[in-house]
């Protein structure tokens, strides 16, 4: 009998090395996958990108952009039969799409790791049985429930949905237990019925390690990055993170060990709360490039798009260097408010990297691009970028 995925569903396993000239398919269409793709491409592999939207971050820069949904199996199965290899872009990917690609071509990291990683519930306890220190959480299914679990940890305290939520979506902070009545109605009234309780902490800082896994078993990651949220988006990251040594290898260690639980082939990112008496706990996972790593770009000697690259195709994870102190600030839909902003100021400053995305129409909260700014220190890279940033609406026409 052969491999079977978490469906009980046969999946096709290759372990010879797929080499330059090969086909990489993408599950997923936006700046993550577009990423990959300029990567792949530069090293002479096509890409193959499937998604619901056309015209997309991705299509721009794939050789062939296939759009149907992710419910239409059969369109995935074809799509996967036409390529070498599958990963993701995208983690918000149905657990039976994963399943009816592997029936055709690797998938890298595995369904069972997007299975996990797609649910907040799953992902936590996967954790916390694999001890790992997380935030302490329990399941709500109910509004006793929610009640239960505030006179547990107290108040303010997060309700979120525990699937298909990014970028703070999906999340209330109750701040006052009378206020749990209206919060739970607020969860549900999306259909979801599934929720989790977070306890709130009280953070000094949030943290990301971008880790790889190979074919093999080999680690690698990319250090820790310090990350700026506003609006529950990311707003700015700056490499290397301002920590004891200590953290940082205790950081790198969770994440080598977390890749190594899932058995992960490929990227995947460790969100960290630091807490104020130094101790980590894992906010959440993402098994694949993270916005965070997009410094890593520039900045580093294999950016995490090429790691994700070298990881799923079976080629030796590349290094990890950091080349020069580098910070990364994200241009959301919201900078458009007045007009295009004026991407000359930007470029005037000789150590900032601009990154769009090809998105047409910007929104609020929409991410747009990026840019990157590499310095002597990371601080002077992180003045450095928020000056850039600024620059384009100051500037602006």
């Amino acid at each position: 009998m052969g491999r079977k995925n978490i469906l009980g569903m046969p999946v096709k396993s290759i372990t010879q090395t797929i080499l330059p000239g090969a086909t990489i398919g993408v599950l997923g269409s936006g700046q993550l996958g577009r990423m990959f793709a300029i990567a792949a491409r530069r090293m002479g592999y096509r890409v193959h990108t499937f998604s619901p939207e056309s015209d997309t971050p991705t299509g721009h820069i794939a050789d062939v952009e296939v759009t149907g949904s992710y419910d239409d199996l059969d369109a995935v199965r074809r799509f996967a039969r036409a390529v070498s290899v599958v990963t993701f872009e995208f983690e918000n990917v149905s657990a039976a799409a994963a399943a009816a690609a592997a029936e055709c071509a690797p998938v890298r990291p595995g369904g069972d790791v997007l299975h996990i990683t797609q649910h907040r519930l799953r992902e936590k306890t996967f954790l916390a049985r694999n001890g790992f220190p997380v935030t302490p959480f329990r399941p709500v299914n109910s509004l006793d429930d929610l009640s239960a679990g505030l006179a547990q940890f107290g108040c303010p305290a997060v309700l979120k949905t525990a699937g298909f939520g990014y970028d703070g979506k999906g999340q209330t902070r109750i701040t006052a237990p009378e206020k749990a009545e209206a919060a739970f109605a607020s969860a549900i009234s999306g259909g979801n019925r599934e929720l989790i309780l977070e306890a709130f902490v009280d953070f000094e800082c949030e943290l990301s390690v971008v880790g790889a896994r190979g074919l093999d078993g080999s680690f690698a990651h990319f250090g820790v990055i310090a990350n700026t949220h506003r609006n529950h988006i990311l707003d700015l990251s700056v490499s290397p993170a301002a920590i004891e040594p200590a953290v940082a290898r205790e950081a790198a260690e969770i994440t080598r060990s977390v890749l190594e639980a899932l058995d992960v082939t490929g990227v995947l990112c460790v969100e960290f709360f630091l807490r104020r008496d130094g101790g980590l706990l894992i906010n959440e996972l993402a098994p694949r490039p993270h916005n965070s790593g997009h410094l890593t770009f520039d900045a580093s000697m294999t950016s995490q798009f090429e790691q994700q690259l070298r990881a799923v195709c079976g080629l030796p994870l590349g290094s990890t260097e950091l080349l020069r102190p580098a910070a990364m600030a994200n241009l959301l839909g919201d900078l458009w408010d007045g007009g295009e902003p004026h991407w000359a100021a930007a470029c005037a400053f000789p150590e900032v990297k601009l990154h769009l995305y090809g998105k047409l129409h910007p929104k609020p909260g929409r991410k747009m691009g990026h840019l990157t700014a590499l310095a002597g220190s990371a601080e002077q890279a992180a003045a450095q970028v928020l000056a850039a940033r600024a620059a384009l609406i100051q500037n602006m026409r």
